[in-house]
């Protein structure tokens, strides 16, 4: 299916009117410097002059210019969690990681299961202005797996809806999974779940292996995480509804999702930054930034997520960002709230990773973290190529910038990362939503409007 043929989005807001000249920048990281012209919102130019007339210019010096990421799957947290993210934090964070729309999910209070939620949402994410926020419709109702939410009247509502998930807990009930599938057949909507039989996490905080053992935590096995992606893609199967995997975390995942592949079943999958490079030997200090929901793994389960990435075995990065007050991580690793930044790491973990590696290239970076979650949730606009007439959906990468994480730099309001400390050597410089510049030299931009 082409974008031509991709439902629209909810009414977005004004096009940045006006120009903007990009000098010396290197679409995908490929070839000679060149200038691209950005006209009221839509590339307008792939060989401008040095000179051209333009409201605004940014020099790139020679840096990489990808499509504006696209992440499937973040914890925005309003309504109802404002001490810890709001719509506008979270977008600011986003336009810092380079991204120009996310996808916010339902674990809301009151939970995102009625259009007037939805578009609440949709309505401050658009009078914002940095990033295109699309709300996350619940499954069930309330996230209490019994009754199906709405589907129709959230898709059709003024959010369009398009992606559903109970994401923080599992639709464990089987018959309640076979009927969302059967639903969303219907609407043409994307089911995301978060795969955990319930039954066998009661009580679990930790990849169930000798480090948890050791340290006396309860374990979480790999068997609770893929005995849900069996089943669901057997579901996918028989009855054909689109089924999106969240944060893949297991070796089994993976053999699961080949699979699955292999037979042609409409399944999809994620994997978070946090999985591909950190593991359970961090949870030594019991600090309980480390905690999160599927646990941290083991190594040899990092080594098959990234193959399976570089594979097209797990389709996408998604971030799971997921902010929290301090209160409720400076406590019991056991009583931590599960949960960790992503949005400004993401890009330099997946670069520092597979392209500062040779693994991959900039081509893939654009594929794994812009193209195909588009292509996976059907949003038009977004993980688009560069050319002339496509939208001016951009974010421009320096691929050789030192800097350290620190949470109390980030844009969220919560700090909880896991990379305290840690050293990059990428980072987004600039992002560029329908021809507004969000991110500029590393500092997001000013809300359209004060939420």
């Amino acid at each position: 299916m082409s974008q031509n043929n991709y439902p629209a989005t909810g009414d977005l807001g004004p096009v940045e009117r006006g120009s903007v000249l990009i000098r010396n920048v290197r679409p995908y990281g490929e070839g000679e410097p060149v200038n691209i012209l950005i006209e009221d919102g839509l590339i307008a130019d792939m060989d401008a002059a040095d000179d051209a007339n333009a409201d605004t210019v940014i020099d790139a010096k020679g840096m990489v210019l990808l499509p504006g990421l696209v992440d499937l799957h973040v914890h925005l947290r309003e309504p109802g969690r404002e001490d810890t993210e709001t719509i506008a934090t979270g977008s600011a964070a986003a336009a810092k990681g380079g991204f120009t729309a996310v996808f916010t999910m339902a674990n809301t209070m009151p939970v995102m299961d009625q259009p007037v939620i939805a578009e609440s949402v949709w309505f401050k994410g658009q009078s914002i202005g940095l990033c295109d926020v699309h709300p996350v419709g619940s499954i069930t109702k309330g996230l209490e797996g019994k009754e199906l939410t709405e589907f129709g009247m959230m898709a059709h509502s003024a959010a369009k809806v398009r992606m559903f998930s109970d994401d923080g807990k599992c639709v464990d009930n089987p018959l309640i999974m076979r009927r969302a599938i059967e639903y969303s057949r219907g609407q043409d909507v994307l089911l995301a779940q978060h795969c955990e039989e319930p039954r066998l996490t009661e009580g679990a905080v930790a990849h169930e292996g000798p480090n948890a053992a050791r340290l006396g935590l309860r374990g979480w096995p790999r068997a609770a995480e893929e005995s849900i992606v069996a089943r669901d893609a057997l579901l996918a199967r028989d009855y054909g509804g689109r089924v999106h995997i969240c944060h893949a975390s297991t070796v089994g995942t993976v053999e699961l999702l080949t699979w699955a592949k292999e037979k042609g079943i409409p399944l999809t999958a994620e994997v978070t930054p946090h999985h591909l490079i950190l593991t359970d030997e961090r949870l030594d200090t019991y600090d309980g930034v480390n905690r999160v929901n599927p646990p941290l793994r083991e190594n040899h389960d990092t080594l098959a997520l990234r193959q399976a990435l570089l594979d097209g075995i797990i389709d996408c990065v998604s971030t799971d960002h997921a902010p929290h007050g301090s209160e409720d991580k400076c406590c019991e690793f056991e009583h931590a709230r599960p949960g960790m930044l992503g949005l400004e790491t993401s890009l330099p973990i997946i670069a520092d990773t597979f392209v500062r590696t040779g693994a991959a290239d900039w081509r893939w970076v654009a594929r794994v973290m812009s193209e195909k979650p588009a292509e996976i949730v059907r949003l038009p606009g977004h993980g688009r190529p560069i050319a002339v007439g496509e939208p001016a959906n951009l974010t421009i990468i320096d691929p050789d910038c030192h800097w350290v994480a620190h949470g109390e730099d980030m844009a969220s309001k919560a700090d909880n990362t896991p990379y305290e400390g840690m050293e990059f050597h990428t980072k987004v410089t600039h992002t560029i939503l329908r021809g507004r510049v969000t991110c500029n030299d590393g500092v997001a931009a000013e809300p359209r409007t004060q939420a």
